[in-house]
């Protein structure tokens, strides 16, 4: 049977990168979102159901697929969002579309997740597969909760073809979140003191993610429950805004000011979240997909330049 893949949150700033992968390989695709007007005529497009939607939409959003790739969902940048609304978006309705496919689509279930499912923005740690999760926020646990649901789905009907790809911080076109405030602010003439900002993170690119993904729906052996992306090597905060004012055209001007004075200060200005967040060194590991054939791109920083160089970011730069 030929595979028809369902992409909800298709024209989000993953799911419209998995949209292109997908139908570029030649694949049949159905494409679910909020915003279905947007996709243009001439494709197979629904109205992405909410969470609290008969479980008759559910059906008949994945009757006559195969596979699903999950990407709809509330975002963590969303400030005015409570945590009862990521319970509903994240962990409901992720629930409940999965009840509707394991029942009658055959093939797999791919669920983009995020290492905030398992870890605080402000935690240094290393993450794969085996980190114990400790949700810091309504998003994360709203993230750890729909893993876990995703999953029961599908193992209560004795099946094992669903798995949980965790991200991190993603970068591309129509980004958010702090690699973008990050942005906005290299594309200022002033001095960043940024030195200090020495911990490392792992990014991952939209294409690299995508890859990943259409990597778990045709790979010939079986999922295992989660997987962790990330593209290589990691890089310091300071490093990103350097790449950054480097596709901008202006001169790195970063400060080698010590870390204490800026998080004091930073705890006066009543930033401190902000400052830890920057601060810790968030590893992410994915040996796990590695070993099943599944390649990362190595030029993150060159990536971000051309970004900037695009002038990419959702928001307007500072000026």
């Amino acid at each position: 049977m030929a595979m028809k893949i369902l992409v909800t949150g298709a024209t989000g700033f993953i799911g419209r990168q998995i949209v292109h992968r997908l139908r570029k390989a030649g694949a049949e695709l159905r494409l679910a979102s909020r915003h279905p007007q947007t996709l243009g005529p001439g494709h197979d497009t629904v109205l992405m159901p909410g969470f609290d939607a008969p479980v008759a939409a559910f059906l008949a959003l994945t009757r006559d697929v195969t596979d699903i790739v999950h990407c709809a969902g509330l975002n963590n940048d969303d400030g005015n969002a409570t945590e009862a609304d990521f319970l509903a978006v994240n962990a409901e309705l992720s629930a409940r579309l999965a009840q509707a496919a394991a029942t009658q689509a055959s093939g797999r279930f791919i669920h983009l997740s995020s290492i905030r499912a398992v870890i605080g923005a402000r935690v240094s740690a290393t993450i794969d597969e085996d980190t114990m999760p400790d949700p810091q926020c309504g998003y994360g646990r709203s993230k750890r909760a729909a893993e876990i649901r995703v999953l029961e789905a599908y193992a209560s009907l004795g099946r094992r073809d669903a798995t949980v790809l965790r991200l991190p911080p993603v970068h591309g076109s129509g980004m958010k979140g702090n690699l973008a405030t990050l942005m906005r602010l290299a594309d200022t003439p002033l001095p960043l003191p940024t030195g200090a900002l020495t911990g490392n993170r792992s990014l991952l690119s939209s294409q690299s993610a995508a890859g990943a993904v259409s990597h778990l729906l045709t790979h010939s052996g079986p999922l295992r429950p989660i997987y962790v992306g990330s593209d290589g090597p990691p890089v310091s905060v300071a490093e990103i805004v350097c790449a950054f004012r480097s596709g901008f055209g202006r001169p790195k001007r970063l400060m080698g000011l010590p870390g204490g004075p800026m998080r004091a200060a930073a705890i006066v200005l009543g930033k401190r979240a902000f400052w830890d967040s920057l601060t810790a060194t968030q590893i992410c590991d994915p040996s796990l997909l590695m070993s099943e054939g599944w390649l990362p791109e190595t030029g993150t920083l060159e990536r971000l330049a051309e970004i900037a160089r695009l002038g990419n970011a959702q928001s307007p730069p500072f000026r």
